[in-house]
Order: structure tokens, then sequence, then C-alpha cells
């Protein structure tokens, strides 16, 4: 039987930190957030003008989707942060932070860099309503049981969220990705996805970037162009002929495909601080929280991530 392999931290001590700082509210609410709380300019439109600026409307959604808390929780807590800062800066109420979080524009805070990424995709599925897994084990699937889908681009050597898509449980991973990858800045090295993905405007828009695709062709997979063409040959064709030669695991290895799994990794990540549960009621809403939940965790990647090595190895 093969040995589970064992795995150490390098940087325990950064890390450690790291850790600790995500839970500091002083990370989250900073001074410069508090010198632009309230919106002075007007905005030049029809009726009266936002009180508060889209940082403070995206910060008290953070807290909201951060601590899981309730419209009304999050606007008690931040009344107690800012008496005991001894702030005298008026607070949105719920009903307005669920409002202004309908229209807010959430970028992602994304490190820049000159050298090509590896971006790995993948989706997963997020709830929205429903009495929970045992009503569903014991009498089936109810109607109203219903959940959105999250689509991620995840740079393979930093963890960070590069691009973020939201979209219904009908909308496939295929039709998401050409978006995705329009939404990356920079030069992208390769695209690493499952099988799902194995569609031709896939490989079309992977082309387009001048990239790498590796994503293993299904197994009833057959060439979509012959060898006897006089047009270029197809990467997902070159990639099928390699597997059927040398076998999947082979070519797995040579392809680098086994770093997709930091997508799922980040998965992972995101559902453990946030859960698999939507908050939001509006549809609008229900999208930004996935993107507003996703900024959080770029800042939490930036504060540091484990170095970890096998100790076999």
């Amino acid at each position: 039987m093969k040995k589970k392999p064992t795995y150490r931290i390098r940087n325990w001590q950064e890390y450690d930190t790291s850790l600790k700082r995500r839970g500091s509210l002083t990370f989250w609410i900073s001074e410069d957030l508090l010198k632009n709380w309230v919106r002075e300019e007007k905005t030049g439109n029809r009726g009266a003008s936002p009180v508060y600026s889209d940082a403070a409307i995206e910060t008290m959604a953070g807290l909201k989707f951060l601590f899981h808390l309730a419209g009304r929780q999050t606007e008690g807590l931040v009344c107690s942060i800012f008496e005991m800062l001894k702030v005298e800066l008026s607070v949105p109420d719920h009903s307005t932070l669920s409002r202004r979080l309908t229209g807010l524009d959430v970028r992602l805070d994304v490190k820049q860099t000159n050298q090509p990424r590896h971006v790995v995709a993948d989706s997963t599925g997020l709830k929205v309503y429903g009495e929970g897994e045992w009503k569903v084990r014991t009498h089936g699937v109810s109607k109203r049981r219903t959940w959105r889908k999250l689509h991620l681009c995840v740079d393979e050597a930093t963890n960070e969220v590069l691009a973020v898509g939201a979209s219904e449980n009908s909308v496939s991973d295929g039709q998401m990705l050409p978006m995705l990858l329009e939404k990356i800045e920079g030069e992208i090295s390769q695209v690493s996805a499952d099988g799902i993905y194995d569609q031709k405007k896939v490989y079309d828009v992977i082309n387009l970037h001048k990239a790498r695709a590796a994503i293993p062709p299904r197994v009833n997979a057959k060439i979509w162009k012959h060898g006897n063409s006089k047009s270029e040959r197809l990467v997902r064709d070159e990639n099928l002929r390699s597997i059927r030669k040398h076998g999947r695991k082979k070519w797995k290895a040579e392809s680098n495909y086994h770093r997709r799994s930091l997508s799922e990794t980040a998965m992972f990540r995101f559902k453990t601080i946030f859960s698999d549960k939507l908050q939001s009621r509006k549809i609008d809403n229900q999208f930004n929280e996935m993107f507003l939940k996703c900024s959080l965790l770029n800042r939490m990647t930036h504060l540091g991530m484990p170095d970890s090595y096998n100790v076999q190895a």
C-alpha cells in the first residue's frame, strides 16, 4: 500500500501571522477608508446622490459575508466599531446596504507580473435556498432547491483569483471560460481545465491568447482533424494522440496538468471561509456577493500563503 505523502510548511511564522491578520478588524477598516466613508461629490443624475461611498458599502458587505452576519447585525457591528474608535460617522442601514449592493462595481485586487500566467479553471455550485441535505436524501430533490454557479480562473503560481464569473445553473463551463479569459490582463502561457471544457469554442479562445491548452479529451473522444489534412493540426488532437500513444498518466505529467487541482483548492478555501450558501435574495446581489467574496479571498492570499514541501521527497 502506497504511503500517503507528508507535507511541512517552511514559512510557518509568516503564515501564522497572516492567519491572525485575516480576523483583525483593523485590517478590514483602515484610516483611508474612514476618510472616504462619505461620498462628497455629486453624481449629476436625477434624484438624491448616494451618501456613502462605494468603498463604505463594499466594506460593510465584506464584513457581513466574512463573519456570516445578517444585515442588521452588520449595521450594529460597524456602529460599535466606530464607537470604540471614537469616529463620528453614520452607518448605512441594512436596506441601503442591500440596495447599493445591486449596482456595486466589485473589482479583483490582482498583483501585476511580467511573467506569463498558467491559468487553472473550474466551477462549483453555491446553494441559494432549500431545506437541507437530510430532506433531499430522505424525500428527494425539492422544486424550490436551486443553486448558482461560480466560475473561477486561478493563477497556478500565486493562488490568486484572476477572473470570476457568476451564472445560473443552466450555463455551462465552456460558455463562461471565453469571457473569463478576456478579463485576465497580461500574457497567458497555459490554460488547464478538466474534460468538461473539451469543446471547440474553448480551444478557439485559448488559441487567440496563444496559450497552451491542457484539457484532457473525453474517454470516447475522436480526432477532429486527421493528419492528412493540409491545415494546421489542432492542439486538442495532438493531446489525444499523445494520450493514445503514451497513456493519460504520462500526458498529465508532461503537460503539467496536475496543477489544475489548485482550482479545486481555491474552491475549497472559498467554501471553508464563506460556506457553500449565498446570503443574498436577489440574483444580482447573489452575483455581486460571489464577486465580493473572491475579492476578499485575494486580500487574504496577499497576506501570505503556506510554502509547503514533501517530507519524503
